[in-house]
């Protein structure tokens, strides 16, 4: 019996150590391969995205290949745009950086002294220990990354779309019957239901904050109103700490150009209440039930991805938990995790959801292996 139990305990210690090993190795893969990783994320969503687009189009009378071949070369230019958007905006942030730098000096102690001796004396000491230049430099490798990934983001939509047709087969044969396929291609198509309405209603809300914080500083007569438009814009989609971000930046930002703390005050509270009728009004409005995801598990969620992928992370926390939520719910012991990420504690498996399952391609079978053909 002491023999017996000593097995066990030895086999479960075991099984500790494994699971412990295999989610070290699991961390190590993905803050190594992040790059290739966060690009293939960003490749699935706008997959994703363009994928009912180019169903709709197809049902248009539009041929289906055509359809794709417009909606990669969409992506492509789309993609080399924003690249290309980015980095001109960043090296105009550098070029002002340098010229406002005596100005930012002279308008330190003004802020300090109004902040008091105490709070003041922590802010200047958190000043000086800021590496200004280090910072230029590592803002300007990013903007340098950002084009390349595009560029390998473009590729890997590229190969999706060539092996759209395929999926339905692959997911068959993988899950063994028709039924069990069928429950699967309703579990993705409910996944991409909810991130693509997320991530279209984010952007429409995001754009109208962007638009109204350039309006703020164009009216202060400020410059830099559109890379903190853009800045705006790119910070929004981290839910609940980047639109504070973005106001605080705003304020830091409009009182170093006009070097007038009422005017700096003004902005910042222009900004704040954008932010906040926007974010309590008109999100909620939009996107209604859609996530129902806990905000606390949506905090987990950008602590531990902002821990492992940065910022880009963060931005893909909300579509990550959502398709885990989804999937979780379908795993028996695994829907613990869905209960705690739903928000009401009822997670939702998105099989009754509007979104029907993707078609299937039953003469696709009876095909060659090339779609060309």
């Amino acid at each position: 019996m002491d023999r017996s139990r000593e097995a066990l305990l030895r086999e479960r210690l075991q099984t500790g150590f494994l699971g412990v090993i295999a989610f070290a190795l699991i961390m190590f893969m993905l803050v190594q391969a992040q790059f290739i990783l966060i690009s293939l994320a960003v490749a699935i969503i706008l997959f994703s995205l363009t994928s009912d687009a180019i169903g709709a189009i197809s049902r248009q009378g539009v041929p289906n290949r055509l359809a794709t071949a417009l909606a990669l070369i969409g992506i492509a230019l789309g993609l080399l745009w924003l690249s290309t958007t980015i980095v001109a905006q960043v090296n105009a942030v550098v070029l002002t950086a340098v010229a406002y730098a005596e100005q930012v000096q002279a308008a330190l102690p003004g802020l300090i002294e109004w902040m008091g001796p105490n709070v003041g004396a922590s802010l200047e000491t958190a000043l000086r220990n800021i590496d200004v230049s280090g910072w230029i430099r590592s803002l300007a490798g990013q903007a340098g990354n950002i084009l390349s990934g595009s560029i390998l983001i473009i590729l890997f939509v590229g190969f999706m779309f060539a092996e759209r047709i395929w999926f339905p087969v692959k997911v068959e044969r993988l899950a063994g019957d028709p039924a069990t396929a069928l429950q699967w291609r309703r579990i993705i198509a409910s996944i991409m239901h909810r991130v693509n309405r997320y991530l279209v209603v984010k952007t429409g809300v995001s754009a109208v904050t962007a638009a109204i914080v350039w309006v703020i500083f164009k009216i202060a007569g400020l410059n830099l109103a559109g890379p903190i438009a853009m800045l705006t814009f790119i910070l929004n989609f981290i839910p609940s700490v980047g639109s504070i971000v973005a106001t605080v930046i705003a304020f830091l930002l409009s009182f170093v150009l006009s070097g007038d703390l009422t005017v700096a005050a003004l902005v910042a509270a222009a900004c704040t209440v954008t932010q906040f009728l926007i974010g309590n009004v008109l999100d909620p409005m939009l996107l209604g039930q859609t996530l129902r995801l806990s905000s606390f598990g949506i905090i987990l969620s950008l602590a531990f991805w902002g821990a492992v992928w940065g910022v880009p992370g963060m931005f893909l926390a909300v579509p990550i938990m959502v398709a885990v939520m989804i999937v979780c719910a379908h795993v028996p012991w695994l829907r613990p995790v869905a209960v705690m990420l739903s928000r009401e504690g009822l997670p939702e498996d998105g099989i009754d959801e509007a979104s029907p399952a993707p078609p299937a391609q039953p003469d696709l079978q009876c095909q060659s292996a090339t779609p060309g053909e």
